[in-house]
């Protein structure tokens, strides 16, 4: 399995832990998404300075693994009134 597609799927995994943890599904969205950020963001530099890619392949792949999970997690939210 990749490494783009394991990142893919502990963001999801993330993503349903904290809904499941959280009463309040408006911050467990917030909070996903300032946690899958950092996370996502170490993970480019990782592969920039340690694996050796460039950073504008890196970003490509940073806006898949950052963007997949975010854009679920935006998605699926309740709206609050």
């Amino acid at each position: 399995m990749s490494h783009t597609a394991i990142m893919l799927i502990v963001g999801i995994a993330l993503l349903i832990g904290l809904r499941f943890a959280m009463r309040d599904p408006g911050a467990a969205t917030r909070r996903f998404l300032w946690l899958w950020l950092l996370i996502s963001l170490g993970n480019l530099v990782v592969g920039v300075v340690h694996a050796g890619y460039g950073l504008g392949e890196e970003a490509v792949v940073w806006l898949l693994v950052f963007g997949v999970p975010a854009g679920l997690a935006l998605a699926t939210r309740t709206i609050e009134r």
